[in-house]
């Protein structure tokens, strides 16, 4: 089993900055890789962004050169940087991951992002 728990979630004007958390715990190593995925007011959740193992990343063309997602030497966090942020990026952003051989999905609850002046 793996638990995982989204902060850094806020209030930020356009073109501001904030930095999600994402808590890892329990079986952290028969995961696989870690995401962001986010969802936006009356729409589908997107993905945002992936990390391997290896320490890979993917981006989807709405986060590629403002989003950063990277994790910590102990594998228990894992962050999603965000950078010029747009009201656009207003959405609940939940982290994800994947583990074992078949694999497993675990998600978060999810952290409110509204970017907004």
């Amino acid at each position: 089993q793996v638990q995982l728990v989204e902060s850094g979630g806020g209030l930020v004007q356009p073109g501001g900055s904030l930095r999600l958390s994402c808590a890892v715990s329990g079986n952290i190593y028969s995961i696989n890789r870690m995401g962001w995925y986010r969802r936006a007011p009356g729409k589908q959740r997107e993905r945002v962004a992936f990390i391997s193992n290896g320490g890979s990343t993917v981006y989807e063309d709405s986060a590629k050169g403002r989003f950063t997602i990277s994790g910590n030497n102990a594998r228990n966090i894992v962050y999603l940087q965000m950078n010029s942020l747009k009201s656009e990026d207003t959405a609940v952003y939940y982290c994800k991951a994947e583990a074992g051989a078949v694999p497993t999905t675990y998600w978060g609850e999810g952290t409110q992002v509204t970017v907004s002046s």
